[in-house]
């Protein structure tokens, strides 16, 4: 892999803008930004002397007369995980749209604004299982020898995405944002399974799909030999017109039902595209 860890300098150049951006979608009464400590509306009291009267509901009062207070609860501190798909598939295309170099950009901005927000993260690549890539610090040193180790590893094998998910939520032990990075090329039953065991855990869980433009829209046509980068199998076929709409119809399908099951259980999916801008990406991917 070829992550320029410069991106991170770049990332910090956004973080004011993404600040402002998502301070303005949640103004009021609305969640707290999907990552960072706050505070959460829990109740109404009256107002009694010597109380803020800036948190007199002035609202309440020109309906009711009479002076309420709001009260708050401060949130936990929040830890995120970032889990990324390090199987065969997403070693592809070669070059700048590569699935597993792009995913792994929005993970590690992921953990990057985590840390800055004084939060923990935990950071680490699955296969048949998952690998621990950080050593705990949560700090930007952390994030620098993870660029590192990420562009040390060679995507590869097969992944059972199901088992991954499952045996890693009976790990998590505190509030948590758990964020999988995939390309999704599993049985979606078996996306779904793995994310119902994460979210048992009352853990919120993001899903980030990671198309790549050639795998969309593939530049292949006519006789052409088709190799699975996972397990090495060859199928040698005549790809146009007709297969070629029947494989994006496909494609497009089986996105969508990925998609419905993690949304299903009231999680978030969102899909990115390696072709698209960086930063609109996560941004896009951040703000949710």
């Amino acid at each position: 892999m070829t992550i320029d860890p410069g991106f991170l300098d770049e990332l910090d150049r956004f973080q004011a803008t993404l600040d402002r951006e998502s301070s303005a979608l949640r103004q009021g009464e609305q969640e707290s930004p999907r990552i960072g400590e706050g505070l959460t509306f829990s109740d109404y009291r009256r107002y009694s002397p010597g109380d803020d009267t800036r948190l007199i509901d002035w609202k309440l009062f020109a309906r009711t007369e009479e002076y309420f207070i709001k009260q708050y609860e401060e949130e936990r501190s929040l830890t995120v995980h970032v889990l990324l798909d390090a199987s065969g598939s997403m070693d592809f295309p070669n070059g700048p749209t590569n699935k597993f170099e792009y995913g792994a950009k929005i993970g590690l901005g992921f953990a990057y604004l985590t840390a800055e927000e004084n939060n923990d993260f935990v950071f680490g690549t699955f296969r048949e299982r998952t690998d621990r890539l950080d050593a705990g610090r949560s700090n930007r040193g952390e994030i620098l020898d993870l660029v590192d180790q990420v562009n040390g590893t060679t995507p590869a094998e097969e992944a059972d995405i199901e088992e991954v998910l499952s045996a890693y939520a009976a790990r998590i032990r505190t509030r948590s944002l758990v964020v999988v990075v995939t390309d999704g090329l599993y049985d979606p039953e078996a996306v779904e399974s793995g994310v119902a065991a994460l979210a048992r855990t009352d853990s919120d869980v993001l899903v980030v799909h990671v198309v790549a433009p050639e795998e969309r829209d593939p530049d292949v046509a006519g006789d052409a030999l088709f190799v699975d980068p996972e397990t090495e199998a060859t199928r040698r076929s005549y790809f146009s017109g007709s297969l070629a709409s029947t494989y994006q119809s496909r494609l497009d399908a089986h996105v969508d039902e990925v998609s419905d099951r993690v949304t299903g259980l009231g999680e978030e999916y969102v899909t990115v595209d390696t072709g698209e801008q960086y930063f609109d990406a996560f941004a896009g991917v951040w703000l949710g």
